[in-house]
C-alpha cells in the first residue's frame, strides 16, 4: 500500500469503530462525499485490499515489448556501445528500424549496468543573452581531440557558431593554426556574410595580448594586431577576446556534443582522414546539426555584410613587412629575392615593402600596393655575381 492508502485505511477504521463520523472522515482524506461513500463501502467489504489501487501490479499498456527491449540492448552492446540514451537512440531508430523511447532506453540501460549517468555541480554562472540578431556576434573556437579514436592521429575541430540562431560552420584541421581560423572564416563569409563581431580565446592565433614595440610606438601603432586581427580589421569585424572559457559557452558546449555525437558517426562512418571527416562535415553532419539544433534569431534583421568585390585572397592572407637593402634585394625567411627592372617605379634601398603569403602558400611582395616583379635567388653565387656587377 502507499503511503495514501494506508492513510485512508486508519481514518475509515475509525469511521467503522464509531470513533468519527464519515463527513468528518471525507474533509480529513480531502475527497469528495460521494467518494468517501465509495471508499467506506469498499474498506468494509474487503479491508485494506479495497483501497489499493486496481493498477496495482499491472503491466501498463503502453509498455515497450521485450522483444524491442531485448533488440535495443543487443545492438547497443555491439554497435552504441558508450553512447549515450538519447543519441543512442536516435541511432537505433534511424539505422536499425527499432522504436525506442529515450527514457524507457536509459532506465533499462542503467539497470542492465550498460550506463551509469552523473551530475557534476558547478560554479555559479550567469548567463549572457543571446543577441537579437543573425551575425551580430560569432563564437568561434578550435577543439584538439583524438577524433578518429585510435584509427588516426590527433587533430582540431575548429567550430564557427552563431549567437542568436546556432547556426555553425566546422572544419578539421591538424592544429589550431592562423591559416585554420581564416580558412573557417572564410568560409564562414563566402556562405553568410560579413559578421559584425567574433568572440574568441585569447590566443595568439587570433589575438594579441602584448604591449606594443618601440618600432610600432614610433609607427603610431598601439595596439598590434595578429594577421587574424589584421584581416577582421579590414573586414570591419570586430574581434572580442573572452576571458574564460564559460563566457563563450555556446561554442564550448558544442563541442561537448561533437565529442560525443561527432566521434561516433565517424566511427560508424569508417573515417580516420581530415579529408574524408570535412567532407562528410559539409554533406552529412553539418546540415544535420544546423536543421536539428539551429533556432530563429529574436529579430529577423540580418546582420551579415554582404562580402561585395573585396578580394578574400588579398584579406586572408600573412602579411610581413621587409626593408630593401642596397642591392635591391630583399631579405624573408633565408630566402632572398631580387627586385628586377621595370617600367613601374621602384623602391629605394631602405624603403620598407610588403611581403603577402596566401593561404595556398603563394607568395607577392608589394611597395605601396603595387606588385614588385621579382626573382628568387637560389644560388649565393649568383648574388655575388649581381653585387660585383
Amino acid at each position: 500500500m502507499s503511503d495514501k492508502e494506508r492513510t485512508r485505511s486508519k481514518v475509515l477504521e475509525m469511521v467503522q469503530q464509531g470513533k468519527m463520523t464519515l463527513k468528518a472522515a471525507v474533509k480529513m482524506l480531502r475527497v469528495s462525499y460521494r467518494q468517501g461513500i465509495r471508499l467506506y463501502a469498499a474498506y468494509r467489504l474487503e479491508g485494506d485490499n479495497g483501497l489499493i489501487h486496481g493498477n496495482c501490479q499491472r503491466q501498463s499498456n503502453n509498455r515497450t515489448p521485450e522483444a524491442i527491449l531485448k533488440a535495443a540492448l543487443e545492438a547497443y552492446r555491439t554497435r552504441y556501445s558508450g553512447f549515450g540514451p538519447t543519441f543512442a537512440a536516435e541511432k537505433m531508430a534511424e539505422v536499425e528500424g527499432i522504436p525506442i523511447s529515450v527514457s524507457v532506453l536509459r532506465r533499462h540501460l542503467i539497470a542492465a549496468g550498460e550506463w551509469r549517468g552523473c551530475r557534476l555541480t558547478k560554479e555559479y554562472r550567469s548567463r549572457r543573452e543571446r543577441k537579437a540578431h543573425f551575425g551580430e556576434l560569432v563564437q568561434f573556437d578550435g577543439s584538439h581531440h583524438r577524433w578518429f579514436e585510435d584509427r588516426g592521429p590527433i587533430c582540431c575541430l575548429i567550430t564557427m557558431i552563431d549567437d542568436a540562431t546556432n547556426i555553425r560552420l566546422s572544419r578539421f584541421f591538424e592544429a589550431e593554426t592562423t591559416a585554420g581560423a581564416m580558412s573557417v572564416f572564410s568560409l564562414w563569409i563566402r556562405k553568410y556574410g560579413i559578421p559584425e563581431a567574433l568572440y574568441c580565446d585569447k590566443k595568439n592565433a587570433f589575438v594579441l595580448t602584448r604591449e606594443p614595440t618601440d618600432a610600432e610606438l614610433l609607427r603610431g601603432i598601439t595596439e598590434p594586431k595578429s594577421h587574424f586581427g589584421r584581416a577582421c580589421e579590414k573586414l570591419g569585424t570586430q574581434v572580442i577576446a573572452a576571458h574564460s572559457p564559460q563566457a563563450k559557452g555556446r561554442v564550448e558546449r558544442n563541442h561537448g556534443v561533437d565529442q560525443d555525437r561527432l566521434i561516433k558517426e565517424l566511427r560508424l562512418a569508417g573515417i580516420s582522414t581530415i579529408a574524408e571527416a570535412n567532407r562528410f562535415l559539409e554533406e552529412y553532419y553539418l546540415p544535420k546539426m544546423n536543421t536539428k539544433f539551429s533556432r530563429p534569431s529574436a529579430k529577423p534583421e540580418n546582420a551579415h555584410v554582404p562580402l561585395g568585390n573585396a578580394n578574400m585572397e588579398a584579406i586572408m592572407c600573412f602579411e610581413y613587412e621587409r626593408t630593401v637593402d642596397n642591392s635591391y634585394v630583399i631579405r624573408f625567411e633565408n630566402r632572398l629575392f631580387q627586385i628586377l627592372k621595370s617600367k613601374k617605379p621602384l623602391p629605394r634601398p631602405k624603403d620598407k615593402v610588403t611581403i603577402r603569403i596566401s593561404l595556398d602558400g603563394k607568395l607577392i611582395i608589394l611597395w605601396h600596393r603595387n606588385k614588385l616583379l621579382v626573382k628568387e635567388i637560389t644560388n649565393i653565387q649568383d648574388l655575388e655575381t649581381q653585387k660585383a656587377a
